[in-house]
């Protein structure tokens, strides 16, 4: 029987266990679901199952940069606890320095991969960590970038790696706080889908405040409104946080160009606990 990479997926997720793993328990019982969990059980592969159902909201962002390249990663756990245990935190700094290392694809591919330092692969190394630490354990997402590359890391909650055209640490460190900070979404008006541009319209053509007024001056107020709402998300056109009397853009003239940017926030879009941490940001700043 064909064994397709979706069977290995369902296995894996139904059972906690490595890709290699799960496909020789399919090859094995030809394909059949229910015995391939059962032979890993029998073998103690899938011990962790009651752990991978579990939600894993917690962990850290963490990021390795060297003279050629950056990457940035975000690994999950379930506790906060555990994200700041010693081992789990020199576990996701390692996985940043093979991410830079490796340039896998995609986390698949990371997980697939072999570990440079112990030789394994990364997806079973990883499951030992999971027995180690008694958490369910999942790499998440990262990016990587090649050339001149800098990153912040504010406490393992909130990450931005950041590629230029020229290398000046002292300024690409200053414009990473600002973006951990102020949470930009694109670098320059250049990059915003017009998909985006039509909604915020939308949006703003239905205020209430707006609905009594002719139609051409309607539409000259949510110009004006959406322009301003595009020059909030933009990176180049914002103050600058340790100086908001320069933009950006003003910056960073004749000094160097961005070419993009990359901000995670630990655990944003699941379900978890939302702190503010970009107030968090600011305050360490002002202290």
């Amino acid at each position: 029987m064909n064994i397709t990479a979706q069977m290995v997926k369902e296995l894996r997720d139904k059972t906690g266990a490595g890709m290699m793993d799960a496909k020789k328990a399919l090859v094995e019982v030809d394909g059949d679901m229910e015995k391939a969990t059962e032979l890993l059980r029998q073998k103690g592969i899938a011990s962790a199952e009651k752990k991978m159902g579990r939600i894993a909201a917690e962990g850290r962002v963490e990021s390795f940069v060297s003279d050629n390249c950056g990457a940035m990663i975000e690994v999950n756990c379930e506790t906060d606890f555990v994200a700041k245990n010693d081992e789990f935190k020199t576990l996701v700094s390692n996985m940043a320095k093979h991410v830079a290392e490796l340039n896998p694809e995609n986390v698949e591919a990371f997980l697939a991969s072999t570990c440079p330092d112990c030789g394994k692969v990364i997806e079973d190394a990883l499951k030992e960590k999971i027995a180690s630490i008694g958490e369910k354990i999942t790499v998440r997402r990262f990016v990587r970038y090649e050339g001149a590359v800098a990153s912040y890391i504010h406490n393992g909650k909130i990450g931005v790696l950041l590629n230029a055209d020229n290398k000046d640490e002292e300024l690409m460190n200053d414009i990473c706080l600002h973006i951990a900070s102020c949470a930009p979404k694109f670098v320059s008006r250049e990059e915003i889908p017009q998909e985006v541009i039509d909604e915020e319209t939308r949006i703003e053509m239905g205020k209430e405040d707006l609905l009594k007024k002719p139609e051409n001056i309607r539409a000259k107020i949510v110009e004006g409104r959406v322009n301003k709402i595009m020059a909030e998300k933009c990176l180049l056109e914002q103050p600058f946080v340790k100086d908001p009397n320069m933009t950006i853009a003003q910056l960073i003239e004749g000094k160097l160009s961005i070419k993009s940017f990359t901000r995670y926030e630990l655990g944003e879009g699941l379900e978890k606990r939302q702190d503010n941490f970009a107030e968090e940001v600011m305050a360490q700043m002002n202290g």
